[in-house]
């Protein structure tokens, strides 16, 4: 479902090139939960955006759901995002002046799939009931809790069903109990056959993955899942 092979990504620091993924290589199978660990500062969120296509600067070659992104132009990049790939992040950034409903809604303005009204409305009550928020979808994100909002996130990114959903530190701005919350409702969502790419720097993500990666020195080496 996901490969990358030789990733190599720099920033430039005044004078110095800074190399902050060296030569990684990511193989991930359809239907697997993968924790890629490591501290702040570390990379991670380095390479979820160019796995996902949101940053095209890098060496190397990376394809997602048998489609190569190496190359692409930014417009196949936006349809190949909103037909397979799904995002979560830990701002959760959703619109304050918008219901639970209607932020889950956003994708389908800026779909080519032309989804009549009645069946975006249709989807987007499927996947609130799907994370438990069905009760709740008249209700801005004032009134909604940290977890809440999240599932309304997580909701929103799975609207247009995606192959893949990447999750950067969902659970950074939770609290102990509703972010263990989170983590069962990716298990659930894998169980389902999601293939789901977690980065976190939280270790209690690697007893739901089904494989743990730990991202070192610019490449990612196995660790112990569970």
């Amino acid at each position: 479902m996901i490969e990358a092979r030789a990733i190599v990504k720099s920033y430039r620091d005044g004078e110095a090139e800074v190399r902050v993924l060296d030569g990684l290589d990511l193989s991930v199978a359809g239907g697997e939960l993968v924790a890629v660990l490591g501290p702040s500062g570390s990379g991670k969120s380095t390479l979820l955006h160019l796995l996902g296509g949101l940053d095209v600067h890098y060496q190397g070659e990376i394809s997602v759901g048998g489609t190569r992104l190496t190359g692409l132009k930014d417009r196949a990049l936006s349809e190949l995002r909103g037909a397979q790939l799904g995002f979560v992040f830990q701002s959760f950034h959703l619109v304050p002046s918008l219901s639970a409903l209607e932020n889950v809604l956003l994708p389908s303005f800026f779909s080519r799939q032309g989804t009549s009204p009645r069946d975006a409305r249709r989807r987007a009550e499927e996947v609130l009931a799907r994370v438990g928020l069905e009760p709740k979808q008249g209700r801005a994100p004032a009134q909604l809790s940290g977890g809440e909002r999240q599932r309304v996130a997580i909701a929103r990114a799975l609207f247009g069903r995606p192959k893949v959903l990447f999750c950067d530190e969902p659970t950074g701005n939770l609290d102990a109990r509703t972010g263990g919350e989170i983590i069962q409702l990716f298990q659930a969502l894998n169980r389902d056959g999601l293939t789901v790419l977690v980065v976190t720097h939280e270790d209690r993500m690697s007893q739901a993955a089904t494989r743990v990666l730990r991202l070192r020195d610019g490449k990612l080496f196995p660790e112990a899942a569970g």
